[in-house]
């Protein structure tokens, strides 16, 4: 039988894994437990190799330090497609509250939360994503999506009004995720030699989706995935760890490496839009989220797309240097249309290969 493409624009309802936990079960249910679990490699203190990347933003700023910290973001990219931000500009407050209206949202009894559920049709609202089928495996957490820029992608009616301020800081931190963006990819665009105004521009004006998600204690961490492993598809996706639990881990050199919560340090994760732009240079890693036993944790993660009339290809001085095309040259719009309506079991970025 052939490989079925599966929409995956929408999400069938599932239950509540908070609720679920609240229970205090000494065994997670069948739906939730992974055969396919592997060995957990943590960061090892004395081995920097297993560390991910810090980059300071007040640095690649300045004149005098940026060759610098530019080298070393370059190979950030290039080697772990990952590293933690630091004075990336975003004010403490503007997290602070992020964070406080996040965790106020997941605290509401569920049937408030209820108001702001997935409808039949979209990924927004509160739920699970891609859950395709009755028989598929669950993941050990609960997530919010929401589409906050351009304020013309939003959908207010499943903008929570409940916490009351959840809105106001929404809208601010977004527009403060839209700056990091921006900012990164007039860096991108110095380390690979390539044109930034028109790169500048296309994330200026384009999409800006966030998904708030909470892992909840689970008595067999061992046996589940908070989130599977999977690529991201956007340019970039900047992650804030609300709390000092870890659980986010990537891939490096066939080992899982736990990206150890900062206080204030965004996290930079590179998508296949920008592995495709530069023509495999910059990678787009796997990674994933596991859970604590006998702690919580709370993220919020920021996909940022260039506008849906950008052209997702290999940007054009690298393929003048001599470097053949390896990927497809698409708009954002074709790109995320074909993510959507794809064959699971193909990884996505085989399909945009030449």
């Amino acid at each position: 039988m052939g490989l079925e493409p599966k929409n995956l624009e929408s999400s069938i309802p599932v239950p509540s894994v908070q609720e679920l936990a609240s229970l205090k079960l000494e065994t997670v249910p069948s739906r939730y437990t992974r055969d396919d679990m592997d060995s957990i490699i943590g960061t090892v203190p004395s081995d920097k190799t297993l560390r991910v990347p810090l980059i300071d933003m007040a640095k690649l700023v300045d004149s005098e330090s940026q060759e610098t910290e530019l080298q070393k973001f370059h190979a950030a990219c290039k080697e772990w497609g990952i590293f933690q931000l630091i004075n990336h500009g975003v004010s403490d407050e503007s997290l602070r509250n992020m964070n406080k209206q996040a965790q106020e949202f997941f605290d509401l009894p569920l049937k408030e939360k209820k108001r702001w559920a997935q409808k039949p049709g979209s990924l927004e609202g509160y739920g699970q994503a891609f859950v395709t089928s009755e028989e598929q495996k669950l993941e050990w957490s609960d997530m919010i999506f929401l589409k906050a820029l351009p304020n013309e992608d939003r959908n207010l009616e499943i903008w929570p009004e409940n916490p009351p301020k959840f809105r106001e800081s929404l809208d601010r931190y977004s527009q403060d995720m839209r700056q990091i963006a921006v900012a990164l990819t007039r860096f991108m665009a110095m380390g690979l030699g390539i044109e930034s105004q028109e790169l500048y521009d296309a994330y200026e004006e384009g999409q800006y989706q966030i998904r708030m998600n909470y892992y909840p204690p689970c008595p067999q961490p061992e046996r589940v995935m908070g989130l599977t492993p999977h690529v991201d598809i956007p340019g970039f996706a900047l992650l804030l760890d609300c709390g000092d639990t870890p659980g986010l881990q990537v891939l490096k050199d066939d080992h899982w490496v736990f990206v150890e919560p900062l206080d204030g340090a965004i996290v930079v994760n590179m998508g296949q839009i920008t592995e495709i732009l530069s023509n495999g240079l910059y990678k787009a890693p796997e990674h994933r989220a596991v859970v604590n036993k006998s702690k919580e944790r709370r993220s919020i993660v920021s996909f940022c797309y260039p506008n849906l009339s950008f052209k997702v290809g290999p940007a054009k001085e690298l393929i003048k240097l001599g470097s053949p095309p390896l990927y497809k040259t698409v708009t954002v719009e074709e790109y995320i249309g074909c993510f959507f309506n794809r064959k699971l079991e193909v990884p996505f970025i085989d399909a945009m290969k030449i």
